[in-house]
């Protein structure tokens, strides 16, 4: 089926945790009385280690993950012996098993949080970001990576193409400068937008990373994604400023409408052929779960200028928000209103337009469809 997700993210204003206080709880989840206690603490680290902050406090820093590594081995034996002890505890009440189990779990949820959540993520963004990375290009790579992993997780019911967005902003780059100019050339004049294309709109640096593929293997497209990510240069330029800013829309396809192609991979934006001046101003990217059914007679009904090898529904999103925004002036969310209510069908949506970088846009119509936003470290999670 296919998947979205969303991160939308906010400078964090949380200090980086100090390598002394992270070993110093875990130290004390060593040295506690209780596998309660144990993993209260070991809870508490993790929660420092969320975020920027957390990533923050990692990068780089192998000597204090080995630390950390070891103080959880430790911290697993506890856990081990105590499994040991409720499997033996043939007598006890179910109020005794009950606690013995929560408690288990809560320790067990902990270690692994730090160990295949925390310090994985780490490693992800060190291999995106490289090295001498800043706190604006760790927000970025950061978001790139939660992106990645839930595609990953959200493949799992099927896939045949993925594909991902990012927006930055405040990046000052300028396209006159010769050097940018050079990294842009080639990326900026593609029709179909393939993956590795890039947009100048407005204030923000559209760049745009597809995979199809009708036969692979779970992971393939991620794979490909992030390969395409970790060498492009132009992000890691503009994300190298101390104010750029990033907001990622990530989306896995299992086709229903519109052949497997780049071209059909979402999310897709805007542009129509032969654009007309003023009508349609307003950049926009949007993906679908689920069937526009009505997607060929609104084509029709607004002359939509497709690309030929463009079939998927979706196109229909961005392309009308992007003609009613003309309409409605800046009032962004009425042109995505106005969008969503002339389709017919089950559709998840999710949209965000060059002019508003920091907003997504988000919508359900029909049945069988569902839109989760959960609340993170100083960033919005839509999946």
């Amino acid at each position: 089926m296919c998947g979205i997700i969303v991160i939308a993210s906010r400078p964090s204003t949380r200090p980086t945790p100090a390598a002394d206080d992270l070993l110093a709880l875990l130290d004390r989840a060593v040295a506690a009385e209780s596998l309660a206690a144990a993993a209260a603490l070991v809870a508490e680290c993790d929660a420092l280690l969320h975020g920027v902050p957390g990533v923050q406090a990692l990068l780089g820093r192998r000597e204090l993950i080995a630390a950390i590594g070891m103080r959880l081995d430790r911290v697993d034996e506890r856990i081990a012996s105590a499994d040991d002890a409720l499997e033996r505890a043939v007598g006890a009440s179910p109020d005794e098993l009950e606690r013995m189990s929560s408690e288990l779990i809560a320790a067990r949820d902990a270690s692994w949080a730090i160990r295949r959540d925390r310090l994985r993520t780490v490693a992800a963004v060190d291999d995106l970001a490289g090295r001498d990375t800043g706190a604006a290009a760790i927000g970025g790579y950061l978001a790139v990576q939660q992106a990645l992993s839930a595609l990953d997780r959200l493949e799992v019911r099927g896939r045949d193409s993925a594909g991902l967005h990012v927006y930055v902003w405040d990046h000052g780059l300028s396209v006159d400068d010769p050097s940018v100019a050079a990294l842009l050339a080639q990326r900026t004049a593609a029709p179909l937008v393939p993956g590795g294309s890039v947009r100048v709109a407005g204030g923000c640096l559209s760049f745009v990373y597809k995979a199809a593929a009708e036969i692979g293997e779970l992971g393939d497209n991620t794979r490909a994604l992030r390969a395409a990510i970790r060498s492009d240069e132009l992000l890691r330029l503009a994300l190298s400023a101390p104010t750029a800013r990033a907001s990622v829309l990530g989306h896995t396809r299992w086709a229903s409408v519109g052949i497997i192609s780049e071209p059909n991979c979402h999310p897709l934006n805007s542009e129509e052929l032969e654009q007309r001046a003023g009508e349609s101003a307003c950049y926009t990217i949007a993906a679908l779960n689920g069937d526009v059914d009505n997607h060929a007679d609104l084509k029709v009904q607004h002359s939509l200028r497709i690309p030929g090898p463009i079939t998927t529904d979706a196109k229909v999103i961005p392309a009308l928000m992007a003609r009613h925004a003309a309409k409605v002036g800046d009032d962004l969310a009425e042109a995505f209103r106005r969008t969503v209510a002339s389709f017919e069908g089950s559709v998840a949506i999710a949209a965000a337009a060059a002019d508003t970088p920091e907003q997504v846009f988000l919508a359900l119509r029909g049945s069988g469809q569902a839109l989760y936003v959960g609340l993170a470290d100083a960033c919005v999670i839509v999946a």
